[in-house]
């Protein structure tokens, strides 16, 4: 019988006015300070005002570490733990979207740490468990907060990569909708076919089990029930709430299953030409879905079923067709761009995308279908 298993965080918190809840958290941890990561964005935005007052209501101190980047890079998180080395205190809390929660993460448990990131490339499982942490999604897709998973750009070697190891779970994850009422709709866009993308992905996945099949399955109905909405009406709060929810679903899928062959594809994406990851699993997202199709035709239809309860008559083949058309028409419907075009990549490019996609064996080795080099050429070909 084969084993799985589930890794969530300690204590999981959703609804209105949930941030109020990080005063009692800091005072059940007895921490007097506490060490805040977010970005100049976020932090314009006000939204941190909130967590601060809450923060001073506990009756400790904080310090801020808010120059972080999008997809951060090994430079960037060198820069990061030399910040927070120097930087007193006993708690991380995490106010912003993926890139944010994993420096976070990273950060919390690098800390005064022996090993830097570049061990860490070599070696994830040599990481020791770290400050303890408190996740706020200001994003509805990342899905950070609930994965042990941090993904970091390679420079030099134009790719991402990710970093695995349970020490990186959060202590705390607190999904309050106040904190996305504000996001811009394209932010919306981008996060929530990314959430997307991780629901679909594992539960197509080599490793899917009844554990990440049960929040793949609630994960996908959320989104295809409410994406379009949060993104195209920005006072329904109802369907932003139900988006942070099955963004963090999407992370507990992944921490249970694993993503496949459209992060695999799309990190050279954002490595080499600095593509939002979001915008490039979406334009992967269909592609790669289709050629996974023979191998996979039967979960998809299972994904339809649960979306779509009454397509009764149609065969297996045909509810699989009409998975991979509904999450084209909410890439279309987010307006979002189905090929990189627009990004400056032809066909002169496609070698190197390639060879650098082949390097992703943790995540090929996922997908229901063997990749071949010459297969994975045909799908980059096909958004060109």
């Amino acid at each position: 019988m084969n084993q799985y298993q589930l890794t969530i965080p300690g204590h999981v918190s959703a609804g209105e006015n949930t941030i109020l809840q990080l005063r009692n958290i800091i005072k059940s941890e007895e921490v007097t300070k506490v060490i805040i990561f977010t970005d100049a964005g976020v932090l314009g935005s006000g939204i941190c005002q909130s967590i601060f007052e809450e923060v001073e209501k506990s009756g400790a101190k904080f310090h801020v570490i808010s120059d972080l980047r999008p997809e951060p890079s090994t430079q960037d998180v060198m820069r990061a733990v030399e910040q927070i080395n120097g930087a007193e205190g006993e708690l991380v809390v995490a106010v912003g979207g993926g890139s944010v929660m994993d420096m976070a993460k990273l950060c919390a448990a690098m800390k005064g740490a022996s090993y830097d990131i570049y061990d860490l490339l070599e070696d994830n499982s040599i990481m020791k468990k770290g400050l303890p942490t408190v996740m706020i999604p200001t994003t509805c897709g990342t899905g950070s907060e609930s994965t042990f998973n941090a993904i970091v750009a390679v420079l030099e070697k134009s790719v991402k990569i990710g970093i695995v190891n349970k020490s990186m779970i959060a202590d705390y994850v607190l999904l309050d909708g106040n904190m996305i009422r504000k996001l811009p709709p394209k932010i919306i866009a981008s996060t929530g076919v990314d959430a997307l993308t991780h629901v679909v992905e594992c539960f197509t996945s080599n490793k899917a089990n009844p554990f990440s099949d049960l929040f793949a399955l609630e994960g996908t109905k959320l989104i295809f029930n409410n994406l379009v909405s949060a993104y195209k009406n920005p006072n329904d709060m109802e369907a932003k709430s139900n988006m942070l929810l099955a963004a963090f679903y999407g992370g507990v899928s992944i921490s249970a299953s694993g993503t496949t062959a459209v992060h695999a594809l799309a990190y050279p994406l954002g490595g080499k030409y600095h593509i939002a990851h979001g915008i490039s699993n979406a334009i992967l997202f269909a592609p790669v879905m289709r050629a996974n199709l023979e191998a996979c035709g039967d979960r998809l239809a299972l994904l339809e079923d649960a979306v779509n309860p009454n397509g009764y008559g149609r065969s297996q083949f045909e509810k699989g067709n009409e998975m991979i058309r509904r999450i084209e028409a909410v890439v279309k419907d987010t307006d979002i761009p189905s090929n990189l075009n627009e990004y400056g990549i032809g066909t002169e490019d496609i070698d190197a995308l390639v060879e650098a996609a082949a390097d992703c064996k943790r995540l090929l080795n996922n997908n229901c279908r063997n990749l071949t080099n010459e297969d994975i050429q045909k799908i980059y070909q096909e958004i060109i």
